[in-house]
């Protein structure tokens, strides 16, 4: 069972909004055992909507289309729809009734060009848009469906969860879809290929694997798909073992909710052990990826961006004559600042990182890419240097998931007490 979906906007073609509905659309259907063929984005324009209907029609089962159902002259999908179906706008009673109550409840005049919204093809089933005043349209044509939802993320979730989905299952026979997710840090996915070939090649033809890469990370995900529930759990968790086994040295996680901070935030609390970060050229990235995690405060004592020499050395505690004699981009500058960091806060575990993340070189005169990264943990400390190329935002992301991973690495190693017992 296939999807396609149109997503219509030129907001979206000049890059002012991000598609996120796509994302979301496309999560909520694999969900249900429907794959989605393809996305694609268009302008609000006649001519190159009814183009994608026609193409997205001949390729999938399903086809949901977001974006362009306002009232203004510019938003010309659901005149288009009518013409792509041969039918006529007619004004449906109860939907004007619907838009005068929201208008009313946030005393809005109700106008002519509002009226507009209440205007829909007469053949289409209308789904009532509670939060919006731009209905759904939901369209059948010759055993396959086209549905038009308005743009705004909020509106178009609510009309996916309580008419769309309802809706294809009632209509379709559909198959499962079953993943899981294994999270790999430390290894890059050429590596990680080579080592999983062979037990990849072996793989039953409705079980894939999935490399998913980012900066010093790779998820890892399997999915089956068939029309047995049962016979499908059982398979993926077997395949799920021995790839675990063949992963062991690099995992840290599974499924969407363990990331390497989660982990790290698990750890943490298991242990009773605190933490607390000295960051340079990360600016507070670390922190961010620690905090987004709810229950950081219970172990994360704090944190300071130590951007500035003078923040090094005034407020971190790190020698200045370190500093003069190594530069501010060495391994002995994110050593003492793990060391100071960790006294400071009275923390079992502290990271630094130093480093420069470009454009250009500084004062250190380091490469643009080069970072160090301290560890500060009962049992001593040390730093580690790593070049991670450009541009800037490629730098800092992978700075922090290494020091996060590293981090990891010593928690797991050092079975202690925390300091405040």
């Amino acid at each position: 069972m296939n999807a396609e979906i149109i997503t219509i906007g030129d907001e979206i073609l000049i890059g002012q909004i991000v598609d996120t509905n796509s994302q979301w659309l496309s999560q909520q259907l694999n969900e249900i055992g429907v794959s989605v063929y393809q996305i694609t984005s268009i302008q609000d324009d006649r001519d190159h909507i009814l183009k994608a209907i026609k193409e997205a029609e001949s390729n999938a089962d399903i086809v949901i289309l977001t974006g362009g159902l306002g009232p203004t002259k510019d938003d010309i999908t659901k005149i288009t729809l009518a013409e792509y179906f041969e039918d006529t706008l007619v004004r449906k009673i109860e939907i004007e009734e619907h838009i005068k109550q929201l208008f009313a409840k946030i005393k809005y005049k109700f106008t002519d060009m509002d009226m507009k919204q209440a205007m829909l093809p007469s053949t289409c089933k209308v789904l009532k848009n509670h939060l919006g005043t731009a209905s759904g349209m939901w369209f059948d044509k010759e055993g396959k469906v086209i549905v038009s939802l308005p743009g705004v993320p909020n509106e178009m979730k609510g009309l996916i969860k309580n008419d769309v989905i309802p809706g294809i299952r009632d209509k379709f026979h559909l198959p499962y879809i079953i993943h899981k997710t294994l999270h790999t840090y430390g290894m890059g996915e050429s590596r990680l290929a080579e080592r999983l070939q062979p037990w990849e090649d072996q793989l039953p033809s409705h079980v894939k694997l999935a490399y998913l890469p980012s900066y010093g990370k790779v998820r890892l995900r399997l999915s089956a798909k068939g029309n047995r529930l049962n016979e499908l759990r059982n398979e993926i968790e077997k395949e799920t073992d021995s790839l675990r086994s063949l992963v062991y040295d690099i995992l840290v996680g599974e499924d969407l909710n363990e990331a390497l901070e989660i982990s790290i935030n698990n750890l943490m609390q298991e242990k009773k052990l605190t933490l607390s970060l000295a960051e340079s050229c990360t600016g507070g990235n670390i922190s961010k990826m620690i905090t987004t995690i709810p229950g950081a405060s219970n172990f994360l004592k704090g944190a300071l961006i130590a951007y500035n020499e003078r923040v090094k050395t005034e407020l971190l505690g790190v020698d200045k004559n370190t500093i003069d004699d190594f530069t501010v981009v060495s391994k002995e500058v994110a050593e003492e600042m793990a060391v100071a960091c960790r006294n400071l806060f009275g923390s079992d575990f502290a990271v630094s990182t130093t480093g420069n993340a470009g454009p250009t070189k500084d004062e250190t005169d380091k490469s643009v890419g080069v970072v160090f990264i301290g560890i500060a943990t009962p049992e001593g400390s040390f730093s580690k240097e790593y070049y991670f190329g450009k541009p800037r935002s490629k730098v800092i992301e992978r700075a922090s998931v290494k020091a996060l991973e590293l981090l990891r690495k010593e928690i797991l190693k050092n079975p202690i007490n925390s300091l405040s017992d």
